[in-house]
């Protein structure tokens, strides 16, 4: 190996808006170009209506305006303003804020001084304007450098402040914002933050019932009793059941929606199951009483601490913590030199106590509810202990024919380890191939990265799970692996991979095991595809080629342009299965740019519903889809000009 020099020289120190650009993913997790909504476009929008959110949190302006026009976003609130001569400072210079300051800001979301900053320097250009009684201050930047800024007398702004910026396509690439995404994200603001009212290009909205209406509106089918809705001082939950599988459980801190919860979720669904066991004074297993619930969790702390910048999981332990102070501002120390801290109760006492006395209280003063919600956990007890016992049998079948290591190709990192900071991301990146026989699924082992990505290959088509029985699909060997491989047997907290990827064939065979496997997790893990962990993975329909290039083409509209611009002794080849797809051009389609799609529910469409149109009896509905989108077998023949 050749001497590589390591000197003084090799030493850099990267200004604040190139560090952001380099490593984004330290400030906003993924990249994406938009079509999942943990993408990177939806954190710069949200890291600056946190601010505003923040503003309302203390008390000043009951409005924040969101406009999204193609690629340009504005938010102006109503709050007191960024202090005039901090604007700059504020927009610019990492980890400066005013949220550092508790006085001024409490319970709030954005406490890193980092939030506005990545906005900036991930944008193609960025402004941002301070109204404060009759004067602004305001600051012009492309791309985290100042281009200009100044300030104004005389001016008739109410107070608050104006932001507008654009996504750089240097770092997004070719992206566009979902609108519904964006709506979601506007919503659950307003239901956290009663008396607040956010428009919307145009629409405005305003909760009067705060997650009450969250809940309502997330429900897929009749709950089987009116929501129970309990709010304090900085707590609230809601909380009802349903005869769908699965847990459908929102999560909140400060406002901020925690889609991966954190200790606040499992303190509440802690609290919920030790409160309903004492109420009924039977030994009931915790999972008899999370089947089929449909909730809600809300609460307000300081300082709060998340696993990672994106904040969408909770790690504080406690309501708040901060060095103890003495009467003149000082920190206190103890003994030893060590400054003291200042401990609040934990989030889970402080939720349990919550939970236990006021959930208690409401069921004696509401028995009409008591009697439909034993019956619930009675018929999910009965359920969990007949088909454990079937699992248990299934899993030491496969195990003595050592079925399963034929079945999974692991990788390295998982979803849940707990990572190394210097590590987290490969667990973010944690990817599982669900494939069609031995042929696809050889092909991506030969071409995948073992250290964030596996591979497990099904054997044909599994059973229907819309038709079948819960104990038919417990006896089934190959789901029982699959969900052993996901480690998603009693919950998803134990999720091992973040990404789940069909990669079907694109023929009708393909397509039927691509609706079957989503079926599965429809019917008993839902909340997989609630939370975006399930995709589609694209691969190319066509190769095009003349002796000097090769396209790979994943519509018509792409092969037509293709032969366009490729011109003559154009060859063109139909891929109609995974198998047919070298290893040398696979390689590509499963690497950093891989198309996915993700799996997620239509507007006003509950899985119910569609589980019944695609998996149900032979309706005319579905007929009359099926000829509107048949295509000719004509049409998809090898081609050869």
């Amino acid at each position: 190996m050749a001497d590589v020099k390591y000197t003084d020289d090799n030493i850099r120190t990267l200004e604040w808006n190139k560090h952001i650009r380099q490593r984004p993913g330290m400030y906003i997790g993924r990249l994406g170009n938009g079509d999942n909504p943990g993408d990177g476009i939806y954190v710069l929008l949200k890291e600056i209506v946190d601010n505003s959110i923040d503003e309302f949190s203390m008390g000043f302006g009951k409005q924040i305006q969101i406009t999204v026009n193609d690629n340009t976003v504005t938010i102006r609130d109503f709050g007191r303003g960024i202090p005039l001569d901090s604007v700059v400072k504020a927009t610019n210079n990492l980890n400066t804020g005013g949220k550092f300051d508790d006085s001024a800001f409490k319970k709030s979301v954005g406490l890193n001084g980092v939030g506005t900053k990545a906005v900036n320097a991930l944008s193609s250009t960025f402004y941002i304007e301070s109204f404060r009684d009759g004067q602004s201050s305001w600051a012009k930047y492309e791309r985290g450098i100042l281009l200009d800024s100044g300030k104004k007398d005389g001016v008739s702004e109410r107070n608050g402040t104006f932001v507008s910026f654009v996504p750089d396509t240097e770092m997004f690439g070719n992206y566009a914002f979902n609108m519904e995404y964006v709506e979601t994200m506007v919503k659950n603001y307003s239901y956290l933050k009663k008396g607040l009212t956010l428009t919307l290009n145009g629409t405005s909205y305003k909760s009067e019932n705060g997650l009450l209406d969250l809940v309502n509106e997330r429900m897929e089918e009749t709950p089987l009793y009116p929501p129970i809705h309990l709010e304090d001082t900085d707590i609230e939950i809601v909380l009802t059941h349903g005869n769908s599988y699965g847990e459908n459980i929102a999560s909140f801190v400060n406002g901020q929606n925690t889609r991966d919860g954190g200790t606040h979720l499992a303190a509440y669904r802690e609290a919920i199951a030790k409160t309903l066991k004492d109420f009924f004074k039977k030994d009931y297993d915790p999972q008899d009483f999370r089947q089929g619930i449909v909730g809600a969790i809300s609460i307000q702390i300081q300082e709060p601490n998340f696993e990672g910048q994106t904040k969408t999981k909770l790690g504080s332990t406690y309501m708040w913590e901060k060095p103890m102070k003495d009467e003149n501002g000082k920190d206190v120390k103890g003994e030893d030199g060590a400054i003291v801290i200042d401990r609040g109760p934990t989030i889970r006492t402080f939720v349990n106590d919550f939970v236990s006395r006021n959930l208690d209280n409401y069921l004696r003063m509401h028995k009409e509810i008591v009697p439909v919600l034993e019956e619930k956990i009675k018929a999910s007890k009965q359920e969990r202990e007949e088909i454990s016992g079937i699992q248990k049998k299934t899993r030491e079948k496969t195990k003595r024919a050592n079925v399963y290591n034929k079945k999974l190709r692991d990788c390295r990192y998982h979803y849940c380890d707990k990572l190394a900071k210097d590590k987290v991301e490969e667990g973010e990146k944690s990817s599982i191939f669900i494939t069609e026989g031995d042929s696809a699924s050889g092909t991506i082992t030969k071409v995948r990265n073992a250290t964030n990505q596996a591979v497990f290959s099904l054997r044909g088509k599994p059973i229907n799970c819309y038709k079948e029985s819960r104990r038919r699909v417990a006896e089934n060997e190959e789901l029982n692996l699959l969900v052993a491989a996901l480690g998603v047997e009693e919950d998803l907290k134990n999720l091992r991979y973040n990404n789940i990827i069909v990669a079907t064939d694109a023929d009708d065979d393909g397509m039927h095991i691509r609706m079957l496997v989503l079926t599965f997790f429809m019917k008993y893990y839902p909340d997989l595809i609630r939370r975006g962990h399930v995709y589609i993975l694209q691969t190319p329909l066509f190769r095009v080629r003349n002796k000097k290039e090769t396209r790979y083409c994943y519509s018509d509209d792409e092969k037509a342009k293709a032969i366009k611009d490729l011109k003559n002794g154009v060859e063109i080849t139909r891929f109609k299965g995974l198998g047919e797809i070298s290893a040398h051009e696979f390689v590509d389609f499963i690497g950093d740019d891989m198309r996915l799609d993700l799996v997620k529910l239509a507007k006003d469409e509950s899985i119910a519903n569609i589980m019944e149109f695609y998996m149900g009896d032979n309706t005319i509905d579905r007929q009359n889809f099926i000829r509107q989108n048949l295509r000719s077998e004509e049409e998809l023949e090898d081609i050869n000009i």
